[in-house]
């Protein structure tokens, strides 16, 4: 079952001057930046009401081409159980584009891709920061 969005994806040729285009725009930094904060790849930042992800994306590693104008974001669902929803994305006609990669050094960011029969790219993950938020909804 898609739960709620979890993060939404941005792509930048310039990951660094893409993170403080955003940090003037949003008024607060980044948060997490990978390999390094120096020369990112990656770079993360939480905002709103329930703390939403927003990630900036070396462009080299998109799946779709993005160097010819507007090309839009990936949006990723938060899902409990990323193997079954994959299977079930799949099933109903979905083409899979990437399957299950582990981000983030093993803590517990996991991500695949498929696109719809319409061209459109869905991302589904698990997603630890999305279950937190959850938790503390709930209490």
């Amino acid at each position: 079952m898609m739960r709620g969005f979890a993060t939404v994806s941005f792509f930048a040729d310039d990951v660094k001057a893409a993170r403080e285009w955003y940090s003037k725009l949003l008024g607060i930094e980044a948060y997490y930046a990978v390999p390094s904060v120096e020369e990112p790849a990656y770079v993360e930042f939480r905002f709103g009401d329930f703390q939403c992800e927003l990630g900036i994306v070396d462009a080299k590693y998109a799946r779709h081409d993005v160097s010819h104008g507007p090309a839009g974001a990936i949006v990723h669902w938060h899902v409990d159980d990323l193997e079954g929803e994959l299977e079930h994305l799949l099933a109903h006609g979905a083409t899979l584009l990437e399957g299950i990669v582990e981000r983030g050094n093993n803590s517990g960011f996991r991500t695949a891709f498929v696109v719809d029969p319409f061209g459109n790219i869905i991302g589904i993950m698990n997603n630890p920061h999305y279950l937190e938020i959850l938790t503390e909804l709930k209490t």
